[in-house]
């Protein structure tokens, strides 16, 4: 099922039906409302969604954006934060976004669970991602820089890896009440948190739960990918069975993401037979992709991977 996420145009509307509308005009049935909105947009979008305008398939925390957030951050109350009143707020926010998409008819809530925090703001993925453009990936000097990364991080993570199943555990019993599933982001950043090892842990821990699965973002999976921290084909086999949708967006090397799709190096025709037809994948572009390139990529997608639009 194609879907388009408002990331791409919420920043240019202040009207909520208005920003419907726009995506609707595209061919899009279907509706990803994303982390930004702006809580005065949601009568619009609610009067939009009952007059049959465009259907909502899910929502991205934080929805609406916190009102005293300025700009759009998602990642502004992570789940893993040192203090616990943060982590508190997170859970009380995300619960609330889990009550507005359901009243929208939101099938599932994707959510970004932290960082390991002590590495949060030293920015070791822009030095490898910096590496690449230089043409270093395959040198020791990548290696060596990368393997440190690796180890500190591994040293770090148990502590921050314990936040996210506490948040987790918290959030089930409410989504099982809503019948709305937890999708864990894969995400773009090594400092992030789950890393793709801890994914595999997570999934299998959870597996017998009905309410949440793994969400792939294409474009954070290749950025990774392209910084040799995993292999994206073998990854998303790995996570086939526990997959409940996805982010759709194209990378132009090595880490510019959110490009439109056919416009970047996603191998998405190896990678989309591991996504049952049913499920939903979110076009996730940048603000600054045109109307005409999604119309023509839209086209190009169900001309080639038919079998991925079906609706819900």
């Amino acid at each position: 099922m194609l879907v388009l996420s408002t990331c791409w145009n919420s920043s240019r509307h202040t009207e909520g039906r208005e920003m419907l509308e726009e995506i609707r005009d595209l061919g899009f049935e279907y509706v990803e409302l994303s982390h930004g909105l702006k809580l005065s947009m949601l009568p619009g979008i609610m009067a939009g969604v009952e007059a049959g305008l465009i259907k909502v398939a899910g929502v991205h925390n934080f929805f609406p954006a916190p009102i005293d957030d300025f700009g759009d951050a998602p990642d502004c109350r992570p789940f893993t934060a040192e203090l616990v009143q943060v982590r508190r707020k997170a859970i009380e926010l995300t619960k609330k976004s889990m009550e507005h998409g359901v009243q929208l008819g939101a099938k599932y809530i994707v959510l970004h669970m932290g960082n390991v925090e002590p590495l949060a703001k030293r920015k070791d993925t822009s030095k490898l991602q910096q590496l690449a453009r230089e043409g270093k990936v395959a040198t020791l000097e990548y290696a060596n820089i990368k393997g440190e990364f690796v180890r500190r991080r591994n040293k770090l993570a148990t502590k921050y890896l314990d936040y996210v199943r506490a948040a987790i555990d918290e959030l089930l019993p409410l989504a099982e009440e809503l019948n709305i599933k937890l999708g864990i982001e894969g995400r773009s950043h090594y400092e992030q948190m789950p890393s793709e090892d801890e994914m595999r842990l997570l999934m299998n821990e959870y597996k017998g739960n009905a309410y949440i699965g793994y969400w792939h973002d294409f474009g954070h999976i290749h950025r990774k990918h392209n910084l040799l921290i995993t292999n994206h084909e073998q990854f998303v086999a790995d996570m086939s069975p526990f997959v409940i949708g996805g982010h759709v967006n194209d990378v132009k090397w090595p880490a510019r993401d959110h490009q439109c799709p056919f416009t970047g190096e996603v191998p998405f025709a190896k990678l989309l037979p591991y996504f049952s037809p049913e499920l939903p994948l979110v076009w996730e572009l940048s603000s600054r992709v045109k109307a005409e390139e999604i119309q023509e990529a839209r086209q190009t997608w169900i001309e080639k991977f038919p079998n991925t639009t079906a609706h819900l």
